[in-house]
């Protein structure tokens, strides 16, 4: 079986692909939105994802499992808010939600997902 590796640095691959399925790495708002609210970085959070799953072969239709880890739980609802607008209907991962702490102060959300190639 041949495992794909992208982006391939020291400590982690942005994806790695096997058997038809990818595993991203932790995806966390771009530098635009990292000052903002949980919305405006959920939203930048999400883009990010896409492209991450275009480029690989894959799209939110084909997400299997998301972990979403957040600073402050009291940012799950307005999370929820952007999320549920961002999955298609009737194609919801299996999902987890927790707190954790972040690798930056300034970030509020991460997610890792996993994801059926096209």
């Amino acid at each position: 079986m041949t495992i794909q590796r992208h982006d391939t640095q020291t400590r982690m691959s942005r994806a790695v692909i096997h058997n038809g399925t990818a595993y991203l790495c932790g995806q966390v708002s771009g530098p635009e939105a990292r000052e903002g609210d949980i919305t405006a970085q959920t939203i930048s959070m999400l883009s990010r994802l896409d492209a991450l799953l275009e480029e690989i072969g894959s799209d939110r239709e084909h997400l299997l499992a998301a972990t979403i880890y957040l600073a402050d739980g009291a940012d799950f609802a307005a999370m929820n808010t952007v999320w549920d607008a961002w999955v298609p209907a009737g194609h919801a991962p299996a999902r987890t939600c927790i707190t954790a702490p972040m690798p930056a102060p300034e970030l509020k959300v991460e997610i890792t997902v996993t994801a059926a190639i096209k």
